[in-house]
């Protein structure tokens, strides 16, 4: 016999938008952005503010972003406020239409600028039920698709999600990293100017761009360095033939497992050179595993500008951003590392440090653009330690 063609939710009127999960779920909305369709995993972020530094995060590779604050675009959109000029993300779902912006730095409207860069859009989901999905079952994948003749072919985008891999054990840094080395010198926004630029720089940092934000290269050079960022595949020798005071290791998409292949034995030659060396959220993970842990991936992940972290040391609470879906596993590290920081969500780890050589790495983000800013204090440690040095 043959098998019955599977049953879909009756398609409702109007609608130019579906969301086809890999478990055979059919969400439909209007489309809005670009048409076309996109596959990757689906996540949910909590932030109220900074949508389109989250859009254009190179660490949301692979992924389809669920926004939970619903007043998505009333901010517009502007040329500065981008964390790189090709953005990553697959896609973007919100609850409702994308508003008339109200802000005098808008140049677009949100829609214009979700067009302009090829990415896929859906509005008018229930993105309240869609977070308790991925908060109950883990981030599924699946796919976008936004048809303005309201025309899709269901049996297909479900088959399109169920066979894509998901993102463990994808390395997804070499795809968004640097094509070749350069200087860069922007410093940190203020109202009355733009951007600034760090002319007068003290000391000299290699960036290692495992999918870098803008604004933690702008918050290095405000620092007083000098920034040389290369790319994810440069080795230990590349990076100390530049005879920098400290090496950063950036944020990025995908599993740090695979990415580890080629970061970790470069990683394990800085720290052996005695540099001071600072790493954020994949370069925190490359990190750990370079010094003998383990990362594994998480069910649903930390994403959102409201993440309350603990600073073992001081008993802190810093409120952070964060964008990661794989974690470092405190007990797979040795004793030469001391555990810094958990989250007061999850008691997950949220930073290390090695106990002999000025070596540290945090989770979360501290440059985070629009904010909060709790943690910029971390970038005045790492230049400390290069001072030091």
């Amino acid at each position: 016999m043959t098998a019955a063609a599977p049953t879909h939710p009756p398609q409702p009127e109007g609608a130019t938008g579906v969301l086809v999960l890999a478990d055979g779920s059919i969400h439909w909305g209007k489309g809005i952005g670009a048409a076309g369709q996109s596959v990757g995993e689906v996540c949910f972020n909590t932030s109220m503010t900074g949508y389109q530094e989250i859009l254009t995060d190179p660490s949301y590779a692979g992924q389809i972003i669920t926004f939970t604050f619903p007043h998505i675009g009333n901010v517009g959109t502007n040329d500065e406020d981008i964390e790189t000029v090709t953005p990553a993300a697959r896609g973007l779902i919100l609850r409702v239409d994308i508003t008339e912006p109200s802000n005098w730095r808008a140049t677009r409207n949100l829609d214009a600028w979700l067009k302009s860069h090829g990415l896929v859009g859906l509005g008018g989901l229930d993105t309240r039920a869609l977070t308790r999905r991925i908060r109950d079952g883990g981030a599924p994948n699946g796919v976008i698709a936004h048809s303005p003749d309201g025309k899709f072919d269901l049996d297909t985008l479900l088959a399109q999600a169920k066979a894509w891999p998901g993102l463990e054990g994808m390395d997804l840094a070499k795809d968004v990293t640097c094509g070749q080395t350069f200087t860069w010198d922007e410093s940190a926004w203020t109202i009355a100017g733009g951007y600034g630029r760090q002319t007068d720089p003290k000391h000299h940092v290699v960036a290692v761009d495992f999918g870098a934000k803008r604004n933690i290269l702008r918050c290095l050079a405000n620092a007083g360095c000098r920034v040389t960022v290369v790319p994810a595949t440069a080795t230990a020798e590349d990076i100390l033939a530049h005879k920098p005071d400290g090496v950063f290791l950036s944020n990025g998409p995908g599993d740090p497992a695979a990415t580890g292949t080629y970061a970790v034995p470069m990683i394990q030659q800085i720290v052996a050179s005695g540099l001071p060396l600072f790493g954020i959220c994949l370069g925190h993970q490359l990190l750990a595993l370079a010094l003998g842990g383990q990362t594994t991936k998480m069910e649903k992940g930390h994403r959102g500008a409201n993440h309350p972290v603990k600073d073992l040391a001081t008993g802190r609470v810093e409120i952070t951003s964060q964008n990661h879906g794989f974690v470092v596993l405190p007990e797979s590290l040795p004793d030469t590392v001391e555990v810094t920081h958990v989250s007061l969500f999850d008691g997950t780890n949220e930073g290390i440090r090695l106990k002999d050589k000025p070596v540290f790495s945090v989770q979360y983000h501290p440059e985070a653009s629009p904010g909060p800013e709790d943690s910029h204090y971390l970038f005045d440690r790492f230049i400390e330690n290069i001072a030091a040095r």
